[in-house]
């Protein structure tokens, strides 16, 4: 049946209505949307579609780069998004590809490196990142831009983490 429904909204353009919903004020509706594409996305043609479609709304939704009004958008809701954006870009060269125009890979180094982000955000960018640097027709062009492999890798020396109050470095684990 999920294959079924995954089908039909897409035929019926539904897919376009809820990347529209990125664009809401409400964290919630963002959020809802986020994880909605993210299941849908499971299905390849729309993984195609939601990546030229939705990347660019999905990534104006993060933090950092030069957007203005910054979003301000809890843990949750940034996790979530990044998630689909990992979804979407996972054997996709376009996707990725989007996700590079658009600024994505900027705000993603960012939330990977400016240690003001929880340790699941720092994760969830970190293997985006991961899989962006995974694609080798990527790599020349990203270099041209100026980031290096060390900007791709996880970078959890700098995350905010407490844990029942206590903060704790666990960089040797």
């Amino acid at each position: 049946y999920g294959r079924c429904i995954r089908s039909a909204l897409r035929q019926e353009k539904g897919l376009s209505a809820i990347a529209d919903l990125l664009t809401h004020d409400s964290e919630r509706v963002v959020k809802a949307a986020s994880g909605a594409l993210r299941n849908l996305a499971v299905d390849l043609r729309n993984k195609e579609l939601i990546g030229k479609h939705a990347i660019p709304n999905l990534v104006k939704n993060l933090p950092g780069g030069q957007q203005t009004p910054a979003k301000n958008l809890c843990e949750d809701t940034v996790v979530s998004i990044l998630n689909t954006i990992n979804e979407v870009i996972v054997d996709n060269l376009e996707a990725a590809k989007k996700l590079r125009e658009t600024q994505g890979i900027e705000k993603l180094v960012l939330i990977n490196k400016s240690g003001n982000r929880s340790e699941r955000e720092v994760r969830a960018a970190a293997l985006v990142l991961q899989t962006v640097w995974g694609y080798k027709e990527l790599r020349k062009p990203l270099e041209k831009e100026g980031w290096k492999k060390s900007d791709f890798q996880v970078n959890l020396s700098n995350a905010s983490r407490t844990q029942g109050g206590n903060s704790f470095d666990d960089s040797t684990l």
